[in-house]
């Protein structure tokens, strides 16, 4: 019987439920973050379209604002507006830059702040 006892492994009640409350929480807080890190990539999308665009190459920084906007509409971005983009003319082309910061509240007046620096390709 002895050997039968020391042989038994496993996982007690009060250890399943710590393991349960740490993969609930590590869970919220990802369903948290997720929609911040795919605005981010939707609009690193955007800014390779843009910069991809042979019609862009020539156009105006409001007409590449403009085309930002008309995009981002579609994509349904709303972190960063057309103003806070920064369009520099290259003599292969344009380039388009920004930095933006999320804020996301994560219980009682503790939050996360995400910092996200976006450029397009060169």
């Amino acid at each position: 019987m002895n050997s039968m006892v020391n042989r038994q492994r496993g996982l007690s009640l009060s250890g399943l439920m710590f393991m349960a409350v740490i993969l609930i929480f590590a869970a919220v807080g990802a369903m948290k973050l997720i929609p911040a890190y795919m605005q981010s990539a939707q609009v690193q999308n955007v800014f390779d379209a843009i910069v991809q665009d042979p019609e862009m190459q020539k156009a105006s920084v409001r007409d590449v604002r403009m085309s930002y906007i008309k995009r981002a509409s579609i994509n349904d971005i709303t972190a960063v507006k057309a103003e806070d983009i920064e369009v520099e003319k290259e003599a292969n082309g344009i380039s388009l830059s920004t930095s933006y910061t999320v804020k996301i509240p994560v219980a009682g007046n503790a939050s996360l702040l995400l910092e996200f620096n976006i450029r397009s390709p060169k």
